[in-house]
């Protein structure tokens, strides 16, 4: 089998779900990955911090199969979907372990994530960016796909709102559904401006907020 089809398989059987959740899906994860690697050279180290089933990593690995990726989850029956995703790739490595207590050893050209930091306190987020930013050589890139409240409380209740009302036309079952709204009760969001202002006083010369469409944005930080 195909490394394409090998992804695909794993993809159809685990990810569905995801991109019924986000209905941005392809812009939010493969279209925003397509624009940052247009414009840089392949990172040579890549950390992929809650990665869960290596979706994300995916995604890069497309652009750069050569670079080195080191998967990061406290979850190691996520990790294992991603062993199954990336069988036999030898650049690809799992480490389970929590990243908000340690970062894996040595330093990497580019750190990602998706979907997993906001599910931090505030307090930690800041934290966790200071450790990013230390790890990181000069012009070395983080890179955050996640979700974002507005920032507004009227705003904020709208983004919500029109999200969960296009659940029912995307195929979800109430069961998918009431997990979502459970999982939803751990997310501690903070607006994009809020998270670009603390990537700033970890150090970080360049923050943009590179795709955004409501509760989902892409923030890209530069040492």
């Amino acid at each position: 089998m195909s490394i394409e089809s090998q992804f695909n398989l794993i993809a159809e059987e685990y990810d569905g779900n995801r991109r019924k959740f986000i209905p941005c899906f392809d812009e939010f994860y493969k279209g925003t990955t397509e624009f940052i690697a247009f414009n840089i050279e392949a990172p040579k180290r890549i950390l992929d911090l809650g990665a869960g089933t290596g979706l994300l990593t995916y995604f890069w690995y497309r652009q750069f199969p050569e670079s080195e990726y080191v998967l990061v989850d406290i979850a190691d029956e996520m990790l294992n979907v991603a062993r199954k995703r990336f069988e036999s790739i030898k650049n690809i490595s799992f480490k389970m372990e929590n990243y908000i207590d340690k970062l894996p050893d040595g330093s990497f050209d580019m750190v990602i994530s998706a979907l997993s930091i906001h599910h931090l306190e505030d307090k930690e987020k800041a934290e966790l960016f200071a450790k990013i930013f230390d790890r990181l050589p000069e012009g070395g890139m983080f890179v955050n796909y996640d979700q974002f409240c507005a920032g507004d409380l009227r705003m904020n209740d709208w983004f919500d709102t029109y999200w969960e009302s296009q659940f029912a036309d995307r195929g979800l079952t109430d069961a998918d559904i009431a997990l979502w709204k459970e999982r939803r009760k751990l997310d501690r969001e903070c607006s994009v401006e809020a998270e670009e202002s603390m990537l700033r006083e970890s150090g970080f010369q360049t923050v943009k907020c590179v795709y955004s469409c409501q509760k989902f944005s892409v923030i890209l930080a530069v040492k």
